[in-house]
């Protein structure tokens, strides 16, 4: 049936239960596994606040922050993936505009399933269904499996 499952997860407790659910089916199905995590870039405006702030290099410690909360994230995924007996890929990618990114990275390798929770953490839009995950509906061509 599915071949590839990209996974996409923003870190949020919801997103965790998309994740649960891809890693089990990946398992069932015997496929393999992505997960996938966008982080936005740090804007201008937040860049040149740092600076006024007395932060000397903004840009080099939001890179930082990235990669610590991606080390975190990326070590509970693998546990969660051994918990599973799934050994899944993990991608992380920086995008102003995460459901592009997602459709993006789910078409150039190859995944015929996109599994990501029904909303994650974007204002207030996140109380029904979630801007990214409305947009990665709207706009990819592969099957989409949507968790509450």
């Amino acid at each position: 049936m599915y071949q590839h499952i990209l996974i996409a997860t923003d870190g949020s407790d919801l997103a965790t239960k998309g994740l649960e659910q891809g890693l089990k089916l990946a398992k069932a199905l015997g496929a393999k596994a992505t997960v996938l995590t966008v982080s936005e870039p740090l804007s201008e405006q937040m860049a040149n606040a740092a600076r006024l702030g007395g932060i000397g290099d903004p840009v080099g410690r939001y890179d930082q922050q990235i990669d610590t909360v991606m080390r975190e994230r990326f070590t509970e995924i693998e546990k969660r993936g051994t918990e599973h007996g799934v050994a899944a890929t993990l991608a992380h990618e920086i995008d102003g505009f995460p459901a592009e990114a997602i459709i993006r990275y789910a078409k150039l390798n190859g995944c015929d399933l996109i599994v990501m929770a029904s909303h994650g953490r974007r204002g207030m839009q996140k109380l029904l269904l979630g801007s990214q995950t409305a947009e990665v509906l709207a706009h990819t061509t592969i099957p989409v499996l949507v968790v509450r």
